[in-house]
């Protein structure tokens, strides 16, 4: 039997080489434009043009580090982290289509099939720039915060979420830790999200 893995070609933050040992395949790229398909995107899938008037394009990490520094000011609560939680931060990406990202964990790290962009914050970083920088390394896209969505405990973590939208990057340029990415509608999210903290963030949101 033929073994099915791969290289990512991105390497992890070590420069190291990661492999996939599973490796998902992307579907509907030609339905892109289409409210109602479900999306996937793999490392180097061919996929150019506009979604939603906002081109796909890839973006390098000082236009990254630019928006985190620019981030707008957004109407948001103090973040209260309960005792024995790290601080984390992260993002819905919601399309004007109606439609959100999700990421697929390499190798089903975490035991994840499918989540949202997310990540601890590192000293010195703000959480809106925490999920600007989490959801391009994990998705490839370039987002803006526009609203403040709610505080999830979650295993390890207390991790507060934002609405985003997307302003540029590209799906295909997802960093080592995502073996593919999702543009979904919510009904289809929820069917990928197996989690039930995932699940309360989409909940969270379909209120919003």
């Amino acid at each position: 039997m033929k073994d099915t893995w791969t290289w990512h070609p991105q390497p992890d933050e070590k420069g190291r080489k990661v492999r996939l040992h599973a490796p998902s395949c992307e579907a509907n790229l030609e339905g892109l434009a289409d409210p109602k398909t479900a999306v996937t995107f793999v490392p180097g899938s061919d996929c150019a043009g506009m979604l939603d008037g906002v081109p796909l394009v890839p973006c390098a990490r000082d236009a990254v580090d630019a928006a985190c520094l620019g981030a707008a000011a957004i109407a948001e609560p103090p973040f209260v982290l309960p005792a024995g939680k790290r601080a984390a931060a992260g993002a819905v990406v919601r399309e004007a289509d109606g439609r959100i990202w999700l990421v697929a964990p390499s190798n089903g790290f975490g035991g994840y099939t499918a989540t949202f962009p997310k990540g601890r914050v590192e000293p010195g970083l703000s959480l809106q720039a925490t999920a600007i920088r989490e959801v391009w390394e994990e998705s490839g896209l370039l987002v803006e915060p526009v609203a403040w969505l709610g505080d999830f405990p979650r295993t390890q973590t207390f991790t507060r979420f934002y609405i985003a939208r997307r302003v540029g990057g590209h799906p295909a340029h997802m960093g080592w830790e995502s073996q593919a990415v999702h543009l979904v509608t919510a009904e289809q999210a929820l069917g990928l999200l197996h989690r039930d903290t995932d699940r309360a963030v989409l909940e969270a949101l379909l209120r919003a």
